[in-house]
């Protein structure tokens, strides 16, 4: 499959990079086509290389791997290229304005999802694997047991064509969280993981959603 990734940083680069791992036809977007994290992508993995633009254009799934403060302006100047398609959302309108820890920049009556989706009306956006560190988003089996990621968004077959490529890195646990206003709750996670990383020391945990024994 051809899959655009908008983004260049840790995110961006684990999520690429195991896209091509599987087999997928991938191209990195950066805001110019000789940046040299795209180029690098290209030139270690074999995937391609472009500006923001060409991957919206490119791939028939795309994957917003930007940070959530440009997200909105990037989206925006490459509209045109993602009518129909599949947005995988994992960023998150973190404000590191006052230092850190950062705060959300989107109170609970809202998300950057749904943020994106009014922007985007003709996308199918779906929010997913923003609530871990890039490399458990692609080896879940970095934490060891059963753990849990989520997906939010309002079309189902775009859901279900996620959680294809989610099981293809390896995930299990997948709970269907509802439509992309359900995205409030896994971005609103970020608070009490920031400070867990800093309880822990580290950023290889996850969320293990434990239900009672024979309940649904």
């Amino acid at each position: 499959m051809k899959i655009g990734v908008l983004g260049t940083g840790m995110v961006g680069q684990a999520i690429a990079g195991k896209l091509v791992t599987l087999g997928h036809d991938v191209m990195m977007g950066a805001r110019a086509a000789d940046n040299q994290k795209v180029l690098g992508f290209a030139s270690r993995t074999g995937g391609r290389a472009g500006t923001f633009v060409d991957a919206a254009r490119y791939g028939e799934i795309v994957f917003n791997c930007l940070r959530g403060d440009v997200s909105i302006d990037v989206l925006t100047a490459v509209s045109a290229e993602l009518d129909g398609k599949i947005l995988i959302d994992i960023s998150n309108p973190l404000d590191f304005s006052k230092g850190a820890p950062p705060t959300l920049s989107i109170s609970n009556t809202d998300s950057l999802g749904e943020v994106i989706q009014r922007g985007l009306p003709n996308t199918r956006v779906v929010k997913t694997l923003n609530t871990m560190i890039a490399a458990i988003m692609v080896d879940p089996g970095l934490v060891p047991g059963p753990h849990a990621v989520f997906v939010s968004g309002n079309d189902k077959p775009a859901k279900g064509k996620v959680m294809d490529i989610l099981r293809s890195f390896g995930w299990r646990d997948i709970i269907d969280l509802g439509d992309i206003s359900s995205a409030r709750a896994p971005e609103q996670f970020l608070p009490l993981w920031l400070r867990l990383w800093g309880a822990l020391g580290t950023g290889e945990f996850n969320i293990a959603v434990m239900r009672r024994q024979g309940s649904e």
